[in-house]
């Protein structure tokens, strides 16, 4: 039996009643599995990443690359890709592509799977080699896409050799002064030209781009030359600035302006209950909307109930503001006439016990949930 069926027995038993079952907003069942969401349409942008299982290496070695390599070359044949640009890392690797066809899914099902037998065969080894499936973000041509390839082609310097890892904030976190010593400086940027498992040598026009790589359109695309790609990409370490590209990024899943994501907005279409992401990039309601919902479910105005003692309508607003906005208490405390933040706080307790307590009130706030669900879809 689920855990959720023990707690909602024993809580028929704590009230005393058989015929109540707690509302699924505070006890919701488990899902089968949460899945990614996947939005595939023909001339699409992504960037695409894959982890080792555990973090662990998924490139041995030299000829693991290059096996990895001619396989994404066939994929990049047969699934009619643009492949922009890619680095192979130790643990994970990043790509950057457009796709003729809406075939992401099978196209990165054949790679990473016959990587992964591949690899397997190779090293007399079983078991999974990525965590998980892949990872993509869809990408709004030009602008974004430009500003991920520069993020993508300086990974390999991401290192605490350079004082420019993780652990080296603010470019662990991509953005925020680096200041960078020029002997640093010098010596990243000596590793980034000699970095051969990326496509930033070709790019810039130190070796052949093979014959799968479309660094040449891509540069076409944002209208830049091999010199000045090279510049965008190495002048803000040079100047020790360097912006994150995704401080804008919505639902993990779409990069780019609001026209763009309302776009894709438009295109997304699954299972809001096993794809989370597709909830997060849905707007959420109002708080004009969230206050009718309960003006109707009361049949009356908030200005009737707002401030009248002992009223849980104000708290159902707050309870929903906080659920659906992920309002802060203070903002809550401002919307709804100038309350403190530790009267909000104050308020939701109150109205959480009070639904435990009146299963009426309980089933009401599920139908408000419900209603505001609905107005999202």
């Amino acid at each position: 039996m689920p855990l959720h069926f023990f707690i909602a027995q024993w809580l028929k038993v704590r009230y005393k009643s058989r015929r109540w079952c707690p509302p699924a907003f505070y006890f919701p069942p488990p899902l089968a599995m949460v899945r990614a969401l996947r939005i595939s349409f023909p001339g699409a942008w992504y960037h695409i990443t894959a982890r080792g299982n555990e973090r662990r290496p998924i490139f041995w070695d030299d000829d693991d690359r290059l096996a990895f390599l001619q396989l994404l070359a066939d994929v990049v044949d047969r699934f009619r890709w643009f492949l922009y640009a890619f680095v192979l890392m130790e643990n994970h690797y990043h790509l950057e592509v457009e796709t003729q066809e809406a075939n992401l899914s099978r196209a990165l099902q054949s790679l990473n799977g016959g990587f992964s037998s591949d690899f397997n065969r190779r090293h007399h080894r079983s078991g999974h080699l990525f965590h998980g499936r892949f990872h993509a973000v869809l990408l709004e041509p030009t602008a974004a896409a430009l500003e991920v390839s520069r993020y993508l082609h300086l990974n390999p310097i991401r290192t605490q050799q350079f004082g420019l890892g993780k652990a080296n904030p603010p470019f662990g976190q991509w953005g925020g002064d680096l200041k960078p010593s020029p002997n640093s400086l010098r010596a990243a940027l000596e590793a980034l030209h000699a970095y051969r498992w990326s496509s930033y040598r070709a790019f810039i026009g130190e070796e052949q781009p093979p014959a799968w790589l479309s660094s040449g359109v891509f540069l076409n695309r944002v209208g830049l030359t091999p010199a000045a790609y090279r510049s965008y990409v190495e002048a803000p370490l040079q100047g020790g600035r360097l912006e994150s590209p995704w401080t804008n990024l919505q639902a993990q899943l779409v990069l780019g302006s609001p026209v763009f994501v309302d776009r894709i907005r438009g295109l997304a279409d699954g299972n809001r209950r096993e794809q989370p992401s597709l909830r997060l990039l849905t707007p959420a309601p109002s708080w004009e909307q969230i206050v009718g919902v309960v003006e109707a479910l009361r049949h009356e105005s908030w200005i009737q109930f707002w401030d009248r003692h002992g009223d849980w309508g104000r708290d159902l607003v707050l309870c929903l503001a906080r659920h659906h906005k992920s309002m802060t208490l203070a903002e809550l405390g401002h919307r709804a006439g100038g309350i403190d933040y530790v009267s909000v706080a104050s308020a939701l307790q109150r109205f959480h016990r009070r639904c435990q307590q009146d299963p009426p009130l309980a089933r009401l706030l599920q139908r408000a949930h419900q209603q505001l669900q609905n107005a999202k879809m």
